[in-house]
């Protein structure tokens, strides 16, 4: 049987992104997500809690989270658990869980959180003739359809 080691969070950043690169040049960018839980107690009054994860992101994805993310940003995040351990300088032994990143997705735009970020599907800024370049588009895309040949389910041979 298979083992399984999968992580899914949605939540915002505490800090900004922080970026070091290893000695061998490869990228790599660390940050905490906080999500929040709510859930009513024995007695109904609601009760809040936020987890704080840390995530370690390695390679051009790191950069990216780098450059673009900022503290409050609301973010998914895929990646995979690790826990390691180290002998601190005082001698004492330390250990840490944390998500190592493969996908990191910005949720919210420009705007929602006061970053400058315009986001990875954003529209692009008006520069005033952003109306006649959709017009073109629009009528290109419907010269498009126009010259198209309708198939039939009928001709289509399996």
């Amino acid at each position: 049987m298979k083992d399984l080691n999968m992580v899914f969070l949605m939540g915002n950043l505490t800090r900004d992104p922080e970026l070091r690169y290893t000695p061998n040049g490869q990228a790599v960018a660390n940050f905490t997500v906080a999500t929040n839980r709510q859930w009513k107690d024995a007695e109904g009054n609601q009760q809040d809690a936020a987890e704080f994860t840390d995530i370690v992101v390695w390679g051009k994805i790191a950069e990216t989270v780098a450059n673009y993310l900022k503290k409050g940003r609301r973010v998914h995040v895929i990646g995979r658990l690790q826990s390691r351990s180290w002998e601190a300088q005082d001698g004492s032994k330390r250990s840490k869980t944390e998500v190592v990143a493969t996908d990191v997705t910005f949720l919210d735009r420009k705007g929602d959180s006061g970053s400058d970020f315009d986001g990875v599907d954003a529209l692009p800024k008006d520069d005033g003739n952003q109306d006649k370049k959709r017009e073109t588009t629009k009528a290109k895309d419907k010269s498009k359809k126009d010259t198209e040949e309708e198939i039939d389910i009928e001709d289509i041979p399996f």
